[in-house]
């Protein structure tokens, strides 16, 4: 069974070799969250500061070797990057297993982190160098939905691993060697040229100004709907609702996020222009009920409106980035967007700190609403700009 991709086709196994490397860019610091709470019992020496290092550390590193993999994939095979990439990570992962101190676990999750540095990039860039046209936008939004699902899926199988050993978790680690194997199918089938008809061909190098513009906007609505991650379990204390719910809320906000993906060609094609205003509305109106009502359903309803919303733009912004370089700087206009997704997981606590600080507010319902506000506040801006390339969909856009 051949797949077409826009200049030609692949096979099946090429597909599931693309499709895998978007299933694990997630992956990193998820293994650690279901045991952070048992590491204390399993080293009652250690420091809080020690612990949340095996998360934060590896963060840290993420961000400089995605911009350093989408750089050199400039220069260099992309396959070769990508197998050196996917064997750090593998082999970290299996180091992790065994591991009995917290010093090794932290230095091996650091050297994991930039194994998954250098492979993040390529989770679409693979895509774009292997797609194009409208068939590139649908697999952008596979590649989206298979990346949320993973994580949702790798999620609660790590709790139910923590629950067996402590050590458990880090399985989810060594799916990297699955991607590993595939990858040896990607070098038999090299991906082809672009077509003559490219929007890509028509630039010499990155539109500066246009990849900035992407990257804000990719870090504010990230920033924006993080707060379901960060403070969805005080909220649901706030609210007197048993505590497991809010790890239901986190898991249906990463589905939500996953649902558009698998359409999102279609969504392009009837809302146009619009597509991002009406995204940035769902994400307000989703935030807004998570800070207005107490009810489960309505926080429900919350979190599934915010995810969606977040899930059409996230490929979209994606695609636009790949738009806006000449094929061989692609990946690494996707590596300066995707870092902006670690930079506000890293600094979404203290943002919000900051402007719990400003406003005099620490109540649980603030990340919230103040969200909500600014994302209605720019919603109001894109309805005026939506002919904007960042903010809208441009017609040399949506007529490619």
């Amino acid at each position: 069974m051949n797949i077409q991709t826009g200049k030609g086709s692949i096979s099946l196994v090429v597909l599931f070799a693309i499709w895998s490397v978007s299933a694990i860019a997630s992956l990193p610091g998820l293994a650690i969250s279901p045991i952070l709470g048992d590491l204390n019992k399993v080293f009652p020496k250690v420091t809080d500061l020690e612990i949340q290092m095996l998360t934060s550390l590896p963060s840290l590193l993420i961000i400089p070797f995605v911009l350093l993999s989408g750089k050199l994939s400039e220069g260099r095979d992309k396959l070769t990057i990508l197998a050196v990439g996917l064997s750090i990570f593998f082999l970290s992962g299996i180091a992790c297993l065994f591991l009995r101190s917290i010093v090794g676990l932290i230095i091996v999750s650091c050297i994991l982190g930039i194994g998954a540095g250098m492979v993040i990039p390529l989770s679409t860039g693979l895509v774009v160098a292997y797609f194009t046209g409208d068939y590139r936008v649908r697999q952008l939004g596979y590649s989206s939905a298979i990346n949320n699902l993973t994580l949702v899926l790798a999620t609660i199988l790590t709790g139910y691993l923590a629950d067996v050993d402590w050590h458990l978790p880090f399985l989810v680690y060594t799916l990297p060697g699955i991607s590993l194997v595939l990858s040896f199918f990607l070098k038999r089938q090299r991906s082809v040229p672009e077509p003559r008809q490219s929007i890509q061909l028509r630039y010499k190098r990155i539109d500066t100004r246009k990849l900035v513009g992407l990257m804000l906007f990719y870090f504010f609505i990230t920033y924006a709907v993080l707060a379901i991650v960060y403070y969805a379990s005080f909220l649901v204390d706030d609210y007197r609702i048993h505590s497991s719910f809010s790890g239901v809320l986190i898991s249906l906000f990463f589905l939500a996020i996953m649902l558009p993906g698998l359409f999102i060609d279609r969504i392009i094609r009837q809302l146009k222009a619009g597509v991002n205003f009406v995204s940035l509305v769902l994400v307000a109106l989703g935030l807004l009920a998570l800070g207005c009502f107490r009810s489960e359903a309505m926080l429900v309803v919350g979190a599934l409106l915010s995810g969606f919303g977040y899930g059409v733009m996230q490929p979209v912004i994606y695609d636009k980035a790949a738009t806006i370089a000449p094929p061989r700087s692609a990946t690494f206009a996707l590596s300066c967007v995707m870092a902006m997704n670690y930079l506000a997981v890293m600094v979404c606590p203290f943002l919000t700190d900051f402007f719990r600080y400003l406003f005099h507010s620490h109540g649980d319902r603030f990340p919230f609403l103040f969200n909500a506000v600014l994302v209605a506040v720019l919603a109001v801006v894109t309805w005026r700009l939506r002919k904007n390339f960042t903010l809208g969909l441009d017609e040399i856009y949506y007529k490619n």
